[in-house]
């Protein structure tokens, strides 16, 4: 078996790799340029990589899909800090939907068996309220990144059932894990750092997945034939709250926790004047998965826990800073 995994120099892309590898299947790398390094696993017999530039509705996939029998579909346009596009959802769409469709269709004009795409737990929204989502629930994206994601499924299921292609859907909450960035690294800095945060008494719910855990599951996702035609929710085996979070992060770092209550309603007031609604929201509301389908669909179980993975984050972090 070979398995093209795009965006394979990424964050997510190096561990699909590495798990992908240590199951014994060859991997094939998909990278922009020639310039972007990508290490082949170790053990990765008959492992390569391939340069298929920038992402578009236009990409040869050609020799990149040459003797594939599955893709693990991870590149995209994810959430940008400083939005500078004149139009966001066109600027989403036009990766994540329209250079999306084309890999696919590429993939099953070319005999691929099955493609793997790596969604948003985000397609169904912001957060929940009375219970986690579960793959029953009705989709409710709220942004443009969202909306491309759930566009992109729905486009997807339309071509695996005009081609026979096995699509499998997997819907990711936040991952972290050695080498995370983003809004988890500044977490991670702020509690290093010792910066007070005024959200103690905050009791939410929130449902990630360690980096290994989602690779692993990618790779299941790969090879079993049950996972044909799914859409899985995935996440660690335990949701946390923000503080205790924030707590676990701290013993791993070895510092003491810097939380103290303040009500909801002057952190509101603070965030809508310093316009950090979006970051508060993240931190204060629910957003919970009901991940029990794929474990019953797949025999998953997440083989690492999230306090292993945490610490392992933290050690990461450390080697950057």
């Amino acid at each position: 078996m070979r398995v093209l995994v795009t965006g394979a120099n990424g964050f997510i892309g190096q561990w699909v790799c590495r798990a992908l590898a240590d199951g014994g299947i060859a991997v094939r790398g998909a990278v922009r340029s020639a310039d972007v390094q990508w290490d082949i696993p170790h053990g990765a017999a008959r492992s390569d990589r391939a340069v298929v530039g920038a992402l578009s509705d236009r990409t040869d996939w050609g020799v990149a899909l040459r003797g594939v029998d599955s893709v693990v579909h991870l590149a995209a346009r994810v959430h940008v800090m400083r939005e500078r596009a004149d139009d966001p959802l066109a600027a989403f769409r036009a990766v994540n939907v329209d250079a999306t469709v084309h890999l696919a269709r590429s993939a099953a004009a070319r005999g691929v068996r099955r493609f793997v795409y790596v969604s948003s737990v985000k397609v169904l929204g912001e957060r929940t309220v009375t219970r986690p989502f579960t793959e029953q629930d009705v989709p409710y994206p709220r942004d443009p990144y969202a909306q491309s994601k759930w566009e992109a499924e729905e486009a997807l299921a339309v071509i695996a059932e005009k081609t026979g292609l096995e699509l499998v859907i997997v819907r990711s909450p936040l991952v972290y894990g050695p080498g995370v960035g983003g809004n988890f690294f500044h977490l991670l800095r702020l509690v290093d750092r010792g910066v007070p945060l005024p959200i103690a008494h905050i009791a939410n719910e929130r449902s990630m997945i360690g980096v290994r855990n989602l690779a692993d599951v990618l790779r299941q996702c790969v090879m079993h034939p049950c996972a044909a035609g799914e859409r899985f929710l995935v996440r660690d085996t335990e949701s946390v709250s923000t503080p205790e979070l924030i707590r676990r992060l701290a013993a791993a770092l070895g510092r003491r926790p810097r939380l103290w209550p303040c009500p909801r309603t002057v952190l509101m007031l603070l965030a809508a004047v310093t316009g950090r609604r979006a970051a508060l929201r993240r931190l204060t509301e629910s957003l919970a998965i009901d991940g029990t389908h794929v474990c019953a669909t797949l025999g998953w179980v997440p083989p690492v826990a999230m306090e292993e993975e945490l610490r392992a984050t933290v050690a990461g972090y450390r080697r950057f800073v």
